[in-house]
C-alpha cells in the first residue's frame, strides 16, 4: 500500500479509503486522493517501500512548475544540491549527476528523466547509481491549480518507491525519504511564493 503524508506528523495509508476521509467526496482530501489514483502509480514489491507527500502552495501552477521541471537544475529549489551536470539537452531518458551538499549520508547521486509532461505537470525520476543507500529508487512529482484564500495556489503532490535497506524498517525508510522530501516542498514554497509577491508587485506598479 501507499502511505499518504499530508506533511503533519502523521498519514493515512490507503487511498482505497477515500470515502472514510471524505464522506461526501468533496474538500482537498478528496481531490488529493484522486491525483494520486490518476497520476502515482507505484507497484512496491515486499522487499520496498512507497508513500505519497502533498504541499499547497501559495503561488500560480505555472510559476511552481518552472522550478520543478527543470530536471537539469534541482538546486533551484533543493537544498541539498550543491551541483548538477546533464549532458546534451534534456528529454526523457537523459541522465544527471547529483552532487549532495555535507551533512548527509551521501555525495553523489546519478539520476534518469523518466517522464516529462508540461501540460499534466507531471515529472518522473529514476535514481540508477551512486553512493548512497536509495536503491532502486522512483519518484513522481505533479503539479495542480487550486485557490488557496480566493487567489491562484497549487497543490505539489511527490510519491516514491524504494528499496528498504538492510537493519532498516519499511516505516525507517519511509520517514527517512518523507524528512527529505519535506524539506525540498518548503523550499519550493518558499520560493514560489516569494517570486509570486515580487510578480503581484510588479503587475501593480505597471
Amino acid at each position: 500500500m501507499v502511505r499518504m503524508n499530508d506533511g503533519g506528523g502523521g498519514g493515512v495509508r490507503a487511498p482505497g479509503i477515500a470515502d472514510e476521509m471524505n464522506p461526501t467526496g468533496t474538500g482537498s482530501r478528496a481531490a488529493e486522493v484522486d491525483y494520486v489514483r490518476c497520476f502515482h502509480w507505484h507497484e512496491p514489491k515486499e522487499s520496498q517501500c512507497s508513500s505519497v507527500v502533498f504541499k499547497h502552495i501559495k503561488a500560480p501552477v505555472h510559476l511552481v512548475w518552472s522550478l520543478v521541471r527543470r530536471f537539469d537544475q534541482p538546486q533551484k529549489y533543493k537544498p541539498f544540491v550543491s551541483r548538477c551536470i546533464v549532458e546534451g539537452s534534456v528529454g526523457v531518458g537523459s541522465l544527471r549527476e547529483v552532487n549532495i551538499k555535507s551533512g548527509l549520508p551521501a555525495t553523489t547521486s546519478f539520476e534518469r528523466l523518466e517522464h516529462l509532461d508540461d501540460k499534466e505537470h507531471i515529472l518522473s525520476v529514476k535514481i540508477v547509481g551512486g553512493d548512497h543507500r536509495l536503491k532502486n529508487y522512483s519518484s513522481i512529482i505533479t503539479a495542480h491549480p487550486e485557490t488557496i484564500d480566493g487567489r491562484p495556489g497549487t497543490l505539489v503532490i511527490e510519491s516514491f518507491v524504494v528499496d528498504v535497506p538492510d537493519g532498516n524498517t519499511k516505516d525507517e525508510t519511509c520517514y527517512f525519504v518523507e524528512a527529505l522530501i519535506k524539506c525540498n516542498l518548503k523550499s519550493l514554497a518558499d520560493i514560489s511564493e516569494r517570486l509570486a509577491v515580487e510578480d503581484y508587485t510588479e503587475s501593480i506598479r505597471d
